[in-house]
Parts: structure tokens; sequence; C-alpha cells
């Protein structure tokens, strides 16, 4: 794995609250550690990944300020406690140094598991809640690629690897051992290798849990608690239908994405039925959806994500909701705009015609067809937090 000196500079749009502690969440590669180590140098920092730190702190949580030089007061840079969610009894220390001591810390975390179990103190407001995400195409500027990063996606350690396609590998395999197997989520290793195999196959589709479990050869119960696992660590989402006002028959699964295209295809065996097509249209809706929700969450847009699809099958990729307004997304893989292309969002229209609308597709001329903005893949991500701002059409 690169270490953090060796780690490719990025210019992160993550803004941090002012003088506040807060936790920091987000899947492990995303660049947390190195961004606050950049960004508080002084910081003083605990780390439970550190095995006589974790037992430590484990046996005796009241050590927390013994292992940090110069903690007793706010001068220094905040406390910095890396994978908080390994020893969750020690926010309850966090929790009293910040009431007696006007302490600041920042709480990384890269699972959710433990710290959503009842009774888990999560500081009572005292800490806001903040995430940590791939790099958009906004931070990456000229090194963006939109054909190197629908297969090799944009975690930051990928970037300073002679094989990125390794170093994804080795990334699956080290959440399998390390989150996984390590900290006692599933007995089964091998049926949760399956099992994520298996919901590569849903990436940017309705989930049909059935059909995962079936193809993993896994009891369905316990494929929704692998679900339940993937959206703990962060690296698996859902997305509900959108249903306001629905004058419609709608669909009611929800919709599944990994968090990254390079994770997604590392992931996904490939077989001699795939088309390109199909595993790079799955990648491009990754790419743009987890843009948009990056974006959402650094500048507080202030929008819930959704997708649209009746059971006559007409379909939205992405729907955005929030009080900036409505906004829909369908995403191509494809160099022309076909009218069928159109379909999903002009029947949208009918029902929600307030909505502003946009085709992205990796052609390169924009167009205005019956209400749709049809965008360039490349002017979609140079513009996404623009689009984001000025929201639904007036």
């Amino acid at each position: 794995m690169t270490s953090i000196s060796e780690m490719p500079e990025f210019t992160r749009l993550f803004i941090p609250p002012h003088q506040k502690s807060f936790f920091l969440f987000g899947p492990r590669g995303t660049g947390k550690s190195t961004w606050i180590r950049r960004h508080y140098p002084t910081a003083r920092i605990v780390d439970l990944l550190a095995a006589d730190t974790y037992n430590r702190l484990l046996a005796r949580p009241q050590d927390l300020l013994n292992l940090v030089p110069g903690a007793a007061t706010r001068e220094g840079g905040p406390i910095v406690i890396d994978e908080v969610q390994k020893i969750p009894v020690l926010l309850d220390e966090v929790h009293r140094l910040i009431e007696t001591r006007r302490l600041i810390f920042i709480l990384t975390g890269s699972s959710a598991r433990k710290l959503r179990r009842q009774g888990v103190n999560l500081l009572a407001g005292r800490a806001l809640t903040r995430h940590f995400f791939p790099l958009t195409a906004a931070e990456l500027g000229a090194r963006f690629d939109l054909k190197e990063c629908l297969q090799l996606g944009t975690l930051p350690g990928r970037f300073s690897e002679s094989d990125p396609g390794e170093f994804l590998q080795s990334y699956v395999a080290t959440y399998l051992r390390e989150e996984v197997q390590q900290e006692g989520l599933t007995r089964n290793l091998g049926a949760f290798r399956r099992f994520l195999e298996s919901a590569t196959f849903s990436q940017a589709q309705p989930l049909v849990v059935s059909n995962v479990a079936h193809d993993a050869q896994v009891e369905r119960k316990t494929v929704e608690e692998y679900f339940q696992i993937l959206d703990d660590l962060m690296i698996g989402t859902t997305l509900p239908v959108f249903s306001r006002r629905a004058k419609r028959d709608l669909l009611k699964k929800s919709k599944f994405f990994f968090f990254d295209a390079g994770v997604y295809h590392a992931l996904r065996p490939r077989g001699p039925l795939d088309s390109d097509t199909e595993v790079g249209g799955a990648s491009f809706e990754t790419l743009v959806f987890n843009e948009l929700r990056a974006l959402n969450s650094y500048k507080n847009f202030g929008y819930t994500f959704y997708f649209w699809r009746t059971k006559s099958r007409h379909e939205v990729d992405l729907v955005l909701y929030g009080e900036r307004g409505l906004l829909a997304f369908e995403i191509k893989l494809s160099p022309r705009v076909r009218r069928e292309d159109l379909a999903g969002l002009q029947e949208f229209k009918k029902d929600y015609p307030m909505a502003r609308c946009f085709l992205l597709y990796t052609g390169d001329s924009p167009q205005h067809e019956s209400g749709v903005e049809v965008l360039p893949a490349q002017a979609f991500f140079s513009g996404a937090s623009e689009i984001l701002e000025k929201g639904q059409a007036t």
C-alpha cells in the first residue's frame, strides 16, 4: 500500500467545521488520514489501528490524554482519533474531555456498524458529522480522464500506483481481511466473497435480493445482512424510488451502488457474454452518482437522492430533491442521443413539469431536446457544482 508521504496531493473540496469537534466518516482509502495530516500538521493523533494503542485504550479508555503529549489544552491543534469505531466506549471519554477541557476532536471512522448499536454515545450534538468520498472530477482537475476513471475509479491511492489494477485487488482483499474477517462481521468469508461478486451484477440497478442470494448460493436473510454490512462499511449504498405525488404504479425496489467504479470493476467477474457497454454503463452512472453526492455533501446543497422507475419500465437514473428544487438525470454511455434515451425523462416531466432534466452522454455537443438539457460528460463534470447550486430551473 502507498504511504501517506507518497500519496499524490489533491486539493480536496471538504471544508471542516470551524473550531468544532466532528466525526469524519468514509470508506478506507478515500484519503481521510492524508487530508488530516496535511490540513492539521500539528494535530495529536491516536491511531486505533496500532495494536499497542488499541489494547491500552480498550482496557483503560481514561488513558486517552496520557497517550497524546500536550493534549491537556487546546493549544497545538485538535486531537485525532483514527478508526474510532474500534472502541465505541472511548466516546464517553471524548465526551467528558469536550465538556471539561473544551478540547477539539476529529473522530475518523470507516464503519458505522458498532456506532449504530443502541447505547453508543454519539456525543449528543457536541460533534458534527461529516463524510469523505473518493476524488471528484473537480478535485482531480486536469488529471480527470473519463475513460480511465470508468475502469479504475477515483480512490486517491490508485493515482500513485504503477499497477492500479493490482492496487484495487489489494484494496478489496484488505477490506475482506481487516474489516470483515477481523471484525467478525461474518463467519463465512467465502460466502461473503461470492455475495460481493453477485452484488456487482446489481450495480446501478434495482436490487432484487432473491436473485443475488440465488447467484451467491446464500440464504436470502443472510444476503440482506450482507447488504447491511456494505452499508455500515460505507462501500455500498441504496437509493429509494422517488414517489412524491406519484401518479403512476412505481417499482418498489431500491437501486444499488458500490461506492467506487474501480472497486466495482475489481469485484465484478467478467464472462464471454459481458458487453463493454453493460459494464461501462454502470461505471459511468457510478461516477456521476458519486460526483453529485460528494459535491452535495461537501457544499451542503441539501439534496436527497432517489431514482424513478415505473412498472411499465419508464426510468430516470438519478433524481435529486431538496430546497433548491427537483433535478433528474439520465446517464448514457453513448456518443449519440437516440429518441428512446429521452423517453424516461419526458415521462418524468409529465408528472413533475417543474423538474430540471438532464441527459448525460459521451458525445461532444450540448443540446436541448423537448425540455431536456443534453450534456456531454466533460461538460457535466466541469459544471456539476454549478448545476447543483442553481437547482431547479425557474
